[in-house]
């Protein structure tokens, strides 16, 4: 009886050390994405910096100026918020938490800064990544 009470125990453990490192891998992974946007960003490229959104019309962007919906409609607000490499300097990000919704989403809040010639911006936001496809994509976004 001990040894079955003590093979249940071991594969309890197992099991739960199996779903800690999955999340802390989907925490990494959710990292990279923002780790490239920002690169992407202080590059002055707009649209590889889109590459972490979800390409789909069904995208949400809440900003100062209202909702904006789809991928081509959130590309267009940011090329038109932000023209000239001087306008989107260099980006930073402090992320504050990163929490699992369900198995494929999470919400990642934080902090940015934008350091520019025109004017530093900082801001807060609110995202939502959803692992679709096998990737970690934005499907929301407020910012502020």
């Amino acid at each position: 009886m001990k040894k079955y009470i003590l093979i249940i125990c071991a594969i309890l453990i197992s099991q739960a050390s199996i779903a800690q490192t999955t999340e802390q891998q989907d925490k990494e992974a959710i990292k990279a994405v923002l780790k490239a946007q920002r690169l992407a960003w202080s590059d002055n490229n707009i649209e590889k910096f889109m590459e972490g959104y979800w390409k789909n019309d069904s995208l949400k962007f809440y900003g100062s100026n209202g909702v904006t919906y789809g991928w081509e409609n959130t590309l267009e607000r940011y090329k038109q918020a932000y023209p000239t490499a001087e306008h989107t300097g260099t980006l930073s990000f402090k992320i504050n938490d990163i929490s699992k919704i369900t198995e494929d989403a999470y919400y990642v809040m934080g902090e940015y800064h934008l350091k520019r010639n025109v004017g530093n911006a900082t801001g807060i936001f609110m995202i939502i990544f959803k692992r679709i496809e096998g990737e970690w994509k934005i499907i929301a976004d407020t910012s502020s």
